[in-house]
């Protein structure tokens, strides 16, 4: 009894973190943004994205409220015709560069030598960078809200997180642990305070960055071979002396990241492994994880003849972490009924992809988009 009671406390403080983060520190950029002066470079990399960028572009070339917009795509050695469907969509249209990629040379993943082609073929005047990944579609008022919101924060990388689109079981099971995981143990406001690179968190779907200090920083290139470019990119501003800061993407952006299980599944595991580092460091991890969110019912349920008064402290503990994800999806636009309920079913679920990614990384067959990346 006194263990559950400990494990009921740790998942109501957990809990009472999110609700911080959600309701008082999460940034949230402002739906009527001012016109935005500047120019800014829209950064769009695409590799085999002919089935899913025309929405990506439409919402590029229906952007308002930034009178400097300039959009460079990049085709990265697309095989499916990704570069003739951005022709027909862009038209003439004079604010869209189309470029096309080198293969990246050794030491670079794929991702990151797109990034940094893009970044370095900008319109050198553009003082903002933004990077959009083919399967995020912008409002459009995105673009001039989140750099409105990157100035009056005063950071370097701010990474405004879209909402996620959920279509089947395996979404609804996996994708909103994204947005979970970091509004329950990251502290929002520390993050963004402290120099600390190790306390830094970005989503690759939507980055705006400060261009003089993502040049500062070392741009993609420091970051050329790192599975999680966009994390190790945050950590490389902070180490240049910028500051960081997340948003609330939702009313911004939309992202349909995977369109079936095998496309989750895989990426997913090509990088977890990254996310936790050492295979120890992922299984304490992943323990307490079971331990606090998939036990409780289990307990609740085994219990529950024999012991009652326990498995009622069991049942409020799983109770607390369905509010903690009920929070997490409120707050980021997410689905919560009845998908919330299922959280200890995403935990295990989490944990298997955990397995997975350092079980084919050890065997060096971890690829994606037909490129190695282990």
């Amino acid at each position: 009894m006194t263990v559950l009671l400990a494990l009921l406390i740790a998942v109501a403080a957990l809990t009472g973190h999110t609700w911080l983060n959600a309701a008082g520190w999460l940034r949230r950029p402002t739906d009527r943004p001012g016109q935005v002066d500047e120019p800014v470079a829209v950064l769009l990399p695409l590799r085999d994205e002919a089935a899913r960028v025309t929405g990506c572009l439409r919402a590029l070339l229906a952007q308002r409220g930034v009178p400097g917009l300039r959009v460079v795509v990049l085709d990265d050695g697309s095989t499916d015709g990704t570069a003739d469907v951005v022709r027909a969509v862009v038209g003439d249209d004079p604010r869209v560069t189309l470029l096309t990629g080198v293969a990246p040379p050794p030491g670079w993943l794929g991702k990151p030598h797109a990034c940094w082609q893009l970044a370095t073929r900008a319109d050198p005047d553009a003082t903002a960078l933004v990077f959009v990944d083919a399967d995020v579609v912008l409002a459009p008022h995105a673009i001039a809200a989140a750099v409105t919101e990157l100035r009056a924060a005063g950071v370097t990388l701010l990474s405004p997180y879209p909402r996620i689109v959920v279509a089947t079981a395996a979404d609804r099971l996996v994708q909103p642990l994204l947005q979970w995981l970091w509004l329950t143990f990251l502290p929002l406001r520390a993050m963004e305070r402290s120099p600390r690179p190790s306390l830094a968190a970005a989503g690759g779907q939507f980055l705006v960055l400060d261009r003089a200090g993502y040049t500062a920083a070392g741009g993609h290139a420091v970051v050329a071979d790192r599975i999680l470019e966009d994390v190790e990119l945050a950590r490389a501003v902070k180490r240049a002396g910028g500051r960081i800061a997340l948003a609330d993407g939702s009313r911004l952006a939309t992202c349909r990241m995977y369109d079936d299980w095998p496309q989750l599944r895989d990426g997913y595991s090509k990088s977890l492994w990254a996310s936790f580092g050492h295979p120890g460091a992922a299984a304490a991890v992943v323990a307490s994880l079971l331990l606090l969110y998939t036990a409780p019912p289990l307990i609740a349920l085994g219990l529950a003849s024999t012991a009652p008064r326990v498995s009622m402290v069991a049942l409020i503990a799983y109770l607390l972490g369905v509010v903690g994800r009920v929070l997490t999806a409120r707050a980021t636009g997410g689905r919560w009924w009845p998908d919330a309920l299922a959280h200890p079913v995403s935990v295990v679920v989490l944990g298997w992809l955990t397995l997975r990614s350092y079980h084919l990384r050890k065997r060096r067959r971890l690829t994606w988009r037909g490129r190695p990346v282990s």
